[in-house]
């Protein structure tokens, strides 16, 4: 089984100069689901892995530079997760290849993205807008002492079932440290749900405690997908996480639960 200490992530390595699909890291699922009490066989939620690409350069048929952004969206039922390290690699070997097309980069992509994560990977040339997130109420502002950092305590969630919501709370306040760099990892995060109303100092509190927590973006949104479904009991539930970029990428992972609407793919303004 692959696992971060056999990636480069963490490690010196050499620019790549030539292309190279092997450069690509999978990273199993199944270990950091199991952490949380998850099984790939009756996952809760729905759900996918938005990359932003902002630093695609390769060459034309006649050896002219190009250069692109790009989105990819990594299924959550993929069995492997990309580590981004070996992904910022792969997409830097691309530098000195020569392509007859966009179409044919595209392609290329598409299947080397696919084969890693054991799905079909979806790669689309471009960018969503850019906007301010809407249609949410941020809970930022609360006037609270706070002064636990780690590890996520799911204890501080509850809901009132007396009062039933269906709303949209916001946080800019999700830092989470990459679990063998130690590397900061910042994002905005988007809970959309119905059922009993979520109260809102625990919920900031617990995403707080996140702060000193070692984990991947993916695993992150997946963790606190599972404590609000089992500390707030919602009927419906969107997890959104919009992390912020490091090495010309970054990452939005999003799950919720089955019959979900698909949320608009945009970036927000920190991105």
């Amino acid at each position: 089984m692959n696992t971060v200490e056999d990636s480069s992530l963490g490690h010196e390595v050499a620019y790549p100069s030539h292309y190279d699909a092997g450069l690509l890291f999978p990273i199993p699922r199944a270990a950091g689901r199991a952490e949380i009490g998850l099984l790939d066989t009756a996952l809760p939620f729905i759900g996918h892995d938005r990359w932003h690409a902002y630093e695609i350069s390769w060459l034309d048929a006649r050896g002219k530079p190009c250069v692109a952004t790009a989105t990819f969206a990594v299924p959550c039922t993929s069995p492997n997760l990309i580590e981004s390290k070996s992904l910022k690699l792969y997409l830097n070997s691309l530098n000195a290849e020569r392509f007859n097309s966009d179409e044919a980069l595209r392609e290329r992509i598409a299947l080397d993205l696919s084969v890693r994560a054991g799905a079909d990977v979806a790669v689309a040339f471009g960018l969503p807008e850019m906007e301010r997130i809407e249609g949410g109420e941020t809970i930022d502002a609360q006037d609270l002492e706070i002064d636990d950092y780690g590890p996520p305590n799911p204890e501080y969630l509850s809901s009132d079932s007396a009062h039933i919501a269906e709303e949209a709370l916001v946080s800019h306040l999700l830092k989470s440290n990459c679990p063998v760099t130690g590397q900061p990892d910042w994002a905005s995060l988007v809970l959309a749900y119905r059922g009993p109303r979520i109260e809102r100092a625990g919920l900031l509190r617990y995403l707080v405690s996140f702060r000193d927590h070692a984990g991947f973006h993916e695993q992150c949104v997946e963790r606190i997908f599972r404590d609000v479904l089992e500390y707030c009991r919602p009927q419906s539930l969107s997890v959104e996480a919009r992390y912020t970029r490091r090495g010309g990428l970054d990452i939005n992972p999003w799950r919720a639960t089955p019959g979900s609407d698909v949320p608009e793919a945009v970036r927000e303004l920190r991105q």
